[in-house]
């Protein structure tokens, strides 16, 4: 028995994992809604007859959460709260057939580039012209871009290959169109994002093509921030760092996953690169962008790392002093080279060794925001809390990295304007400012 009415051609897209799955639901959204369809994103209101999630199957936390998400929406389609349930994403491309066999109450299932059999199971029409067109999810003031589409680096623990295939460029001309429209409708910055930024090109001019498409970016009239997320170490193309110094609107950050220090695990990882060339590119890239705000992830646990291991990774952590850090613990994936070793190091275990990490990183990023205190920095203000004004500098991206918090009462600070603020106290991960 339905307990609330539900409107027939609403469809509520639930997304779940990293920005590339924001953008892929944000394209969906906007086909639906030139379907005719009232689209909502993880919309409180719960009143639609159709639900769609966009899982993610990345790590072993994050198919359990996909797994319990889409079986909270199947108690709800029980109880006539819900009409259709659909699911789409990296864990459907991996897992379909056990979705399909063990939730019942999924109706449909898609891979990760399914978008136009979503849209026919719809009686919907995959519309050509708006390629690029997308219902923005984030703040209007900021947009994820992604440049491509899949990865072909062998990295041993990583199941993304298996879930998004191939690498694939969209081509300069559509990226240089898809951002002009966004920054007609408000976008000042774009998050450039893929599974690796640096392989951009190599498939459709077969040259890595990142730093001319930067320059062709950064040419457009009213973006003033581009910043770049998911760079990969081995290759990169030294060029973009150049562009980057040369052009104001390219943000001093790069986003680099390293994964670890210590030339055993990264060789055991097929990473393609030593600790030695990881520490000649950071000194390379330091040294020709001077004031860049370097952000990695690292890995605890990879099978083998010993303790000993373990401590020249931390002593690497303290002498590289990375502006940002992240942590993941090793998840063993079937169907992964490294899925063939021995996960040898226990999950307590792993968790120790990334809260330890995170702990040295904290004191590092405590000490550097100290050095920021008294200076004047540029803001993009994100959202208002009380008598607050929360923002972020260039070295920062949303989400997952510090903020400015502005205390201005009396004053009204627009959401996506940008303002000058003087850094008056610092803590670990937040800056406090006062308005100059």
């Amino acid at each position: 028995m339905k307990t609330k009415t539900l409107k027939k051609n609403k469809v509520n897209v639930v997304t779940l994992g990293c920005a590339k799955n924001v953008f892929d639901s944000e394209v969906m959204m906007a086909q639906l809604k030139a379907n005719a369809y009232d689209v909502s994103h993880e919309s409180e209101e719960q009143d639609a007859s159709i639900v769609i999630i966009n899982t993610c199957g990345f790590i072993d936390n994050a198919k359990e959460e996909s797994i319990n998400t889409i079986l909270a929406w199947a108690r709800e389609k029980e109880k006539g709260n819900v009409d259709q349930l659909m699911v789409t994403g990296c864990l459907t491309e991996r897992y379909r057939d056990v979705i399909e066999r063990d939730i019942p109450e999924v109706d449909a299932v898609f891979g990760t580039r399914e978008l136009p059999r979503l849209l026919k199971t719809l009686k919907a029409d995959y519309k050509h012209e708006l390629v690029g067109e997308r219902l923005l999810t984030t703040p209007s003031h900021y947009a994820y871009f992604k440049i491509s589409e899949g990865c072909d680096r062998p990295c041993s623990f990583c199941a993304i290959p298996l879930m998004r295939g191939k690498h694939l460029s969209t081509p300069m001309e559509d990226l240089v169109k898809q951002a002009k429209g966004l920054v007609k409708n408000g976008v000042k910055e774009l998050i450039l994002i893929a599974q690796d930024l640096t392989f951009y090109g190599l498939d459709i001019y077969k040259e890595r093509k990142l730093s001319d498409l930067l320059k062709h970016l950064s040419d457009i009239e009213g973006l003033d921030w581009i910043r770049l997320q998911y760079a990969y170490p081995s290759g990169f193309p030294l060029d973009v760092l150049d562009v980057m110094k040369e052009r104001e609107n390219i943000c001093n950050y790069l986003d680099m996953p390293l994964q670890h220090g210590t030339t055993k695990m990264l060789q055991a990882m097929r990473r393609g690169i030593t600790r030695e060339k990881t520490d000649e590119l950071i000194a390379t890239i330091r040294d020709r962008v001077p004031n860049i705000a370097l952000r990695t992830t690292l890995i605890t646990g990879f099978p083998g790392e010993t303790k000993d291991d373990f401590a020249e990774l931390v002593s690497w952590v303290e002498q590289t002093r990375f502006d940002r850090l992240g942590v993941f613990t090793y998840s063993h994936e079937e169907n992964t080279h490294a899925f063939s070793l021995k996960d040898d190091v226990s999950a307590k275990e792993k968790k120790r060794r990334a809260d330890f990490i995170m702990e040295v990183q904290s004191e590092i990023s405590f000490q550097k925001n100290q050095e920021k205190v008294g200076r004047e920095l540029k803001v993009l203000i994100d959202r208002a809390e009380g008598p607050y004004f929360i923002g972020r500098t260039e070295y920062d991206s949303p989400e997952v990295d510090n903020e400015v918090i502005i205390h201005a009462p009396d004053q009204y600070l627009r959401i996506g304007d940008f303002v000058n603020v003087r850094v008056s106290s610092a803590e670990q991960y937040d800056l406090m400012g006062e308005l100059i």
